[in-house]
């Protein structure tokens, strides 16, 4: 997991939580883009992923630089294709409530590096990432 710092590991006096831990969202884009253009927002803002919303700006998913190529080069890819097309995770997201330590064990369970976190209602509020 990412390290937590020292103030903030008991600050809700349960442990520390998936919020404790997160870091900054990156961009975030509509899940009605093209793979193309979406493929070229993550290049050109040099992240390594790039967090999807609906109309209504909740979390819907997550696209690594990878996973994006891999889709783009299948025979049935057109320039048409929309992320929302693509079979990707699309949740559950980890809770910013969420003990730190269940977060975790929930993200190696389904295989995941980086989880979005959300808030109540589904806002993405950042991201947790697993270290090791």
């Amino acid at each position: 997991m990412t390290p937590i710092p020292p103030l903030t590991r008991h600050a809700h006096g349960t442990g520390p939580t998936a919020r404790d831990a997160m870091h900054a969202p990156g961009p975030q884009v509509d899940d009605h883009m093209a793979v193309d253009v979406a493929l070229s927002v993550l290049i050109g803002a040099r992240v390594p992923h790039l967090l999807l919303r609906d109309e209504d700006g909740r979390c819907t998913g997550l696209v690594t630089r990878s996973q994006l190529a891999a889709h783009r080069g299948g025979s049935w890819y057109s320039d048409r294709t929309r992320l929302r097309d693509l079979p990707l995770d699309r949740g559950p997201f980890t809770s910013s409530t969420a003990a730190l330590g269940e977060a975790e064990a929930a993200m190696r369970v389904r295989a995941l590096h980086v989880s979005p976190v959300i808030d109540e209602h589904g806002y993405a509020l950042g991201v947790l990432a697993l270290t090791s």
